[in-house]
Formats: structure tokens, C-alpha cells, sequence
């Protein structure tokens, strides 16, 4: 076929030979052959049955036999392609077919090509260490052939832009969209829901799960990846506050009460009055801690600092509340207070949100319970304080005691941390 009539688009002889609407379902079984043959294979013929009077014209024509009166037919190859060529509307039956619907691909041969693209995606040798731990997860391909809509290319720019974030962590205080600017060239490149900060937060969210379980070697090493992927998943917030990555860094601070800097450094708040640390000074300013081998009490409850304050004042021990279910600004506190030597112990409410919350902290930051057992909670049931309601929705078993879930199933009662303040207040009196 002459240039000028590829330009001009099919020959109109070929159209009416196998381009009607009629003819498409044809067409399909007939490319449907080519598909699954490859062109190196010498399979010369095609068997097509249950074909109807329409198709039975087109074939008779394309082969220059008569009609049949039966509804199927073997089709030569051979003769087809050398009638077409001798007609001069295209070389073979194969480039009619491509020349009327466009490129014909070989099943097999493109299934192993984005086999082998998508393995070279996440099988790289110079990606970044988090991140190439977390590629041979199993539900990592699966996470970024979603995030990609099955385009091997796509996705292998994620994970490269992935690969340049975590080579910048952890950051000293950057704030995420900085971070973004600086290696992208856009603000909102790593923003929630963007395919690259969604493929960093899983690998970094991997990585700290592989840490964890390590810590406590309740999985062995050579587990399978993907049943640590099974655990609770960190808030993205917090993720990006563990690699110094600030995200909404004044929302939610840490509240506190007289926790001890070294001496010479500006006090973080005065002496004896509650204060606050935002997620932005804590990863960007360095702190001095003072606490190595002193105890550090966590309380759930603003309310609780604010009665340690009234109550005590400078005379306080070290208190730290984590305001419900830690968030950034609390989480980095207690890691760093938990890194400079201090022993964190804690204390929340005795409802199934309470044990939530210990559960946690005691995990997450080494913590010891603090008044928060099975015979403290049965000794305030006993000594019948006020500040109760009755416990609804499932029980939350507490690791650290498991005979305090009991008691509280027993007795079906929840007490707030408020109400016993009085043994609270004790510990934190000096002795």
C-alpha cells in the first residue's frame, strides 16, 4: 500500500470487504486468533463456527469461494493474505485487521513485558533502604498499581519521588510542604491523598512496624512481611512528626507541668503553672532534658494538670498529659523524654477508651502503669466515688493487666480519672 493511502486512511474497498458494524463481531474472533498466536508460530489457519449470513458473505469474499450452506468455516491463511496483497488493500489479513482497529498485541508477550516492568519497579537495588524494604511487601505492588491505574511508568515515578523524600529524613522541623517545594518544585506534592506521600508514609509506616516488633521479638525475623502490616497504622501526622517532618505543627500541643530542662536553659514555662510545646518547637528547637532515671507521670486528662497545678504547684512532680489518644506534639514529647532516660508511667481513665489509650502508651513509649491496675480500680468501686457512668460498647483488654478488664466487666462501671485524684495527688507530692 501506497504512503498517500496510509495517510488517507483505509482503502474504502477493505471497509466494505470487513469494516461493517455487522462484520465487528467477526472482526474480534479474528483478532482474537492473532492475539494469542505469536507471528513466529506457523499456524496457517483458522476454524470458525456458528458464523452468520453476513460473516458468511465477507468470507466468501475475502476467500474467493462460494458460499456455504453450513455455518462455519476453515479460513487458509496463505490465500487470504495473497488475495489482499494481490488487491492491494493491505499485506495480510493480520494488517487489515490493524489498518480497520489499530495494533494487534500478542497476549503472552504483553503479559510478560508488564510483568517485567512492574518488577523492575520494586525489585530497583538503589532505592532507598525503608523503602526498599517495604517494595517486597506483597501489598506494596498492589498499593502502587492502584495508585498508578495499572501504569508500571507511573508508578515507578512514585516510588523515585518517594526514594528523594526519605534520603531528606529525618528533616529538623521542615515543614511538609517545604519539603515538597524543595524536591518537587510544588507545595502540595506530598499533600494527604498524593500518590507519592501516600507510597513515603507506607514504606515509613513499614518501617516502623518492623521496629516495633523487633523491639518486643514477638515476631520472628524471618516472618512474613505482611502480617506486621496487619498491626494498628499510625495517624499520617504522626509519621511524618517521627522523621521531623512538621504537618499542622500547632494544632493539638502537648500540655505539661513542671518538666525539669538542664540547668542554665531557659524554663519552658514558669515554675508551678501549666505549659505547652507545640509539634513545631519540639522538632525544631533542641531541648535539654533533665530527667534521666526520674519518673515522669502521664495523665490522660487536661483536668488533672490543672487540679496538680492548684493543688501543688512548684512542689509537682514532672507531669505530662496526653490529652486523650496521643497526638503528634504528644507522641514526639514522650518518645524524647523516654530517649533521655526518663520512666514514663501512666494513668487514664478506667473506661474502654481509657485502656485504649494505656494500651498505647505502655506499648508505644515503655511505659508502667500508675495506679491504673486491677486493685486500684476495685478500691475506688470500693470507696464509691462520684464521678461514674455506666460502662457500655466491647471490652478493651489491657495488656498490662488482664484481671482489670474482668473487674470492670464484673462491676460494669467506668471512673473517671478526676475522681480519683486524691491517691493521684499523693504521688505526685514529693516525698
Amino acid at each position: 500500500m501506497t504512503p498517500s493511502k496510509q495517510q488517507a486512511g483505509p482503502d474504502p474497498r477493505l471497509v466494505r470487504l470487513l469494516g461493517g458494524e455487522e462484520l465487528t463481531e467477526l472482526r474480534r474472533r479474528l483478532r482474537s486468533h492473532f492475539e494469542r498466536t505469536n507471528e513466529s508460530v506457523s499456524v496457517r489457519s483458522i476454524q470458525l463456527a456458528r458464523l452468520t449470513k453476513s460473516e458468511q458473505d465477507a468470507l466468501a469474499l475475502l476467500t474467493g469461494q462460494p458460499v456455504r450452506s453450513t455455518s462455519s468455516r476453515r479460513i487458509d491463511l496463505n490465500s487470504v493474505d495473497a488475495a489482499l496483497l494481490a488487491a492491494g488493500v493491505a499485506r495480510s489479513l493480520r494488517h487489515a485487521l490493524e489498518i480497520l482497529e489499530g495494533p494487534i498485541v500478542h497476549r503472552a508477550t504483553e503479559r510478560a513485558l508488564h510483568r517485567a516492568q512492574w518488577s523492575a519497579v520494586t525489585t530497583k537495588v538503589d532505592h532507598h533502604p525503608v523503602l526498599s524494604r517495604w517494595l517486597q511487601v506483597p501489598n506494596a505492588a498492589g498499593l502502587l498499581k492502584r495508585l498508578s491505574k495499572q501504569d508500571a511508568a507511573a508508578a515507578d515515578q512514585f516510588v523515585r519521588g518517594a526514594h528523594e523524600v526519605l534520603l531528606r529524613l529525618p528533616a529538623a522541623g521542615l515543614t511538609r510542604a517545604q519539603l515538597a517545594a524543595e524536591i518537587f518544585g510544588n507545595a502540595h506534592a506530598l499533600d494527604k491523598g498524593q500518590p507519592t506521600a501516600t507510597v513515603v508514609l507506607a514504606a515509613l509506616r513499614h518501617h516502623d512496624m518492623m521496629q516495633r516488633a523487633s523491639a518486643e521479638s514477638h515476631i520472628e525475623s524471618d516472618s512474613d512481611d505482611s502480617a506486621i502490616d496487619t498491626q494498628v497504622e499510625e495517624r499520617a501526622r504522626d509519621l511524618w512528626a517521627k522523621s521531623g517532618v512538621l504537618v499542622n505543627e500547632l494544632a493539638r500541643p502537648a500540655l505539661f507541668l513542671n518538666l525539669p530542662v538542664q540547668p542554665g536553659d531557659v524554663p519552658l514555662s514558669p515554675q508551678g503553672e501549666p505549659g505547652y510545646l507545640s509539634l513545631r518547637r519540639l522538632l525544631r528547637t533542641s531541648i535539654n532534658w533533665s530527667v534521666d532515671g526520674q519518673r515522669i507521670f502521664v495523665c490522660e486528662n487536661p483536668n488533672v494538670v490543672s487540679i496538680a497545678a492548684d493543688q501543688l504547684g512548684v512542689d509537682c512532680a514532672p507531669l505530662v498529659c496526653t490529652d486523650g489518644m496521643p497526638a503528634a506534639a504528644q507522641r514526639v514529647l514522650l518518645t524524647q523524654l523516654a530517649k533521655a532516660g526518663a520512666h514514663l508511667v501512666y494513668h487514664g481513665d478506667f473506661d474502654w477508651a481509657g485502656l485504649h489509650i494505656a494500651n498505647h502508651v505502655i506499648k508505644t513509649h515503655c511505659a508502667s502503669p500508675w495506679r491504673f491496675e486491677c486493685s486500684d480500680y476495685l478500691q475506688a468501686v470500693g470507696e464509691g466515688v462520684h464521678a461514674t457512668h455506666d460502662l457500655k460498647d466491647s471490652a478493651v483488654a489491657a495488656s498490662w493487666d488482664p484481671s482489670l478488664t474482668a473487674a470492670m466487666q464484673r462491676r460494669g462501671i467506668a471512673i473517671a480519672e478526676e475522681a480519683v485524684m486524691a491517691g493521684l495527688l499523693t504521688d505526685l507530692t514529693p516525698a
